[in-house]
């Protein structure tokens, strides 16, 4: 029995949910009844097709069509102006499914956890006004770097996917305050994350982490961490492997170390740009730069005074790297101990 309940003068919700519904027409109801609905809840129900008299719902905010048997939205659906949330966990929905316009639409809210997506529709990347995204329990293999379109997104949802990269592109996500990754097959964090500077919550547990950047040390809004079922390494590890630096590269490291002034006329187009890619060495004790040959280098930095994670480092060369120690607070370790406040990092997850 369908369930139609007044929240005011003006508007309604209409709870369909768990009637055992393969199909439905919402005509019968009259027009005034019809401009009253805001929400509409059809879970639960046998329903193949998202029936077409919805689209009807001319004032339409939020509908619910999860758990669901559905395969495909209809191109009436961006009849629907005023819908914001989309709900329809659990089809069988995949990237075909939707109006080619319906990244025309105001949407606000999606959420398509436990669907058939191998790939992120784009119609959902040029939704401007998206501020939540649940894509989780799909087969989703990457990210799109068109991510970066989303610049009102405040929540992505991407755990229980194939995905085993971050583009650097999802770093533009200025507003983005959770993020969840966990059970994919990441194996490294780029950098390039240190500029979502309004996270609170960074969700990696279960993928196949073994470090994670130094960088991450610059969320300085960050309150949860959860890291567990990745294999960090568990004991101080230094990799030694490192490449001797190119005529090219110690020419560079010359002219940026020394501050050595140069014009534009002075050097050809490429070795400009080629200059312009020096990275300074983190070591606080040397002032040298590095671009292609460097030394990486693992540290554990002590987190809530209780769990000690493991930050990759860029060392210009073997000089620069501290050497190993038992003593697991030593100088080199110590110095970025002490850079982390300790309201930070509320909650770090690791089993």
């Amino acid at each position: 029995m369908a369930r139609f309940s007044s929240m005011d003068d003006r508007c309604a919700v209409l709870n369909l949910s768990r009637l055992h519904l393969d199909d439905m027409n919402l005509e019968h109801i009259v027009d005034s009844k019809r401009k009253q609905i805001q929400q509409l809840h059809l879970a639960y129900n046998r329903l193949s097709l998202l029936p077409p008299s919805v689209c009807l719902l001319s004032n339409l905010e939020y509908l619910d069509i999860s758990d669901n048997g559905i395969t495909l939205i209809p191109e009436d659906f961006i009849r629907l102006t005023n819908i914001k949330t989309l709900v329809a966990k659990n089809n069988l929905l995949d990237e075909s499914s939707f109006p080619k316009d319906f990244a025309c639409m105001q949407m606000e809210t999606l959420n398509l956890s436990g669907n058939r997506f191998g790939d992120v529709p784009m119609q959902f990347l040029k939704l401007t006004k998206l501020q939540s995204l649940s894509l989780g329990a799909n087969r989703l293999k990457s990210i799109p770097p068109e991510i970066e379109n989303l610049t009102c997104l405040e929540m992505l949802y991407l755990g229980g996917n194939l995905i085993s990269s971050i583009p650097p592109e999802l770093a533009n996500l200025t507003c983005l305050k959770y993020l969840v990754l966990c059970d994919n097959r990441i194996q490294s964090i780029p950098p390039q994350l240190n500029r979502l500077h309004s996270l609170l919550s960074l969700s990696l547990h279960n993928n196949l982490l073994t470090f994670l950047p130094r960088e991450i040390l610059s969320l300085v809004h960050l309150q949860e961490l959860s890291l567990r079922g990745n294999p960090l390494v568990v004991r101080f590890i230094k990799d030694m492997t490192y490449n001797p630096p190119s005529l090219l590269e110690l020419s560079g490291r010359t002219i940026k170390s020394h501050n050595l002034l140069y014009l534009t006329n002075d050097l050809p187009s490429n070795l400009i740009h080629y200059l312009n890619l020096a990275s300074e060495c983190p070591n606080p004790k040397c002032a040298g730069v590095y671009f292609d040959s460097c030394v990486r280098h693992i540290k554990f930095v002590d987190f809530c005074g209780k769990y000690r994670l493991p930050l990759m480092h860029y060392l210009c060369s073997p000089q620069c790297s501290s050497p190993c120690s038992s003593n697991p607070q030593s100088e080199a370790e110590s110095e970025d101990e002490n850079s982390v406040p300790p309201d930070r990092l509320q909650r770090v997850l690791l089993g």
